[in-house]
């Protein structure tokens, strides 16, 4: 039996989860999700708990079990408290604001950068941290991976845009003579 499967998620007050036609859907306070279900698992909402079992004990229904425990566990975390990500940007001139549903970003190339945000994230930007925030983990970890795409750290100065517990092993420069 799957470690992670086999754990029962609690159900927060507020939270409304359904299963029906091969997707689960979680309304909760912050808002709505649903993702389909694999045909090798189930998932029963109990009282206050949900269980999710599997068919059969094959290889893939196996590694099935945990995957969408997981997300449906996050799924009704995401609904009560929902999930963020911090990014910093370091170099001399690079900028972000948020204009309405854009953030502006100028990082040292020669045009500034529109970066639309989508339906259901909201960033803030505090002088050098944007954060990111969301009910839908997957969706906020794209945003960020998206931003964090237009300019990479670079190992020599530092320079660009990292997640805020992200280290980098810098590398010396040119030696000289």
């Amino acid at each position: 039996m799957s470690r992670i499967g086999k754990m029962e998620i609690p159900l927060p007050q507020g939270v409304d989860v359904t299963v029906a036609g091969g997707m689960v859907k979680v309304k909760g306070p912050k808002g709505n999700l649903q993702q389909p279900l694999v045909e090798r698992v189930g998932v029963e909402v109990q009282d206050k708990t949900i269980n999710v079992t599997r068919v059969s004990d094959d290889r893939r229904s196996r590694s099935f079990h945990g995957l969408m425990r997981s997300l449906v566990a996050n799924m009704v975390t995401g609904v009560t408290e929902g999930f963020s990500k911090s990014l910093v940007i370091n170099g001399i001139g690079y900028k972000a604001s948020v204009a309405g549903k854009t953030l502006n970003l100028a990082l040292g190339f020669s045009h500034p950068i529109a970066y639309p945000i989508p339906e259901g994230i909201a960033i803030t930007v505090d002088r050098e941290i944007v954060k990111i925030e969301g009910f839908d983990k997957q969706l906020v970890g794209a945003v960020a991976a998206d931003i964090r795409a237009f300019r990479p750290v670079e190992p020599y100065k530092g320079k660009g845009i990292k997640y805020v517990d992200e280290h980098v092993i810098r590398k010396a420069g040119k030696a000289g003579k």
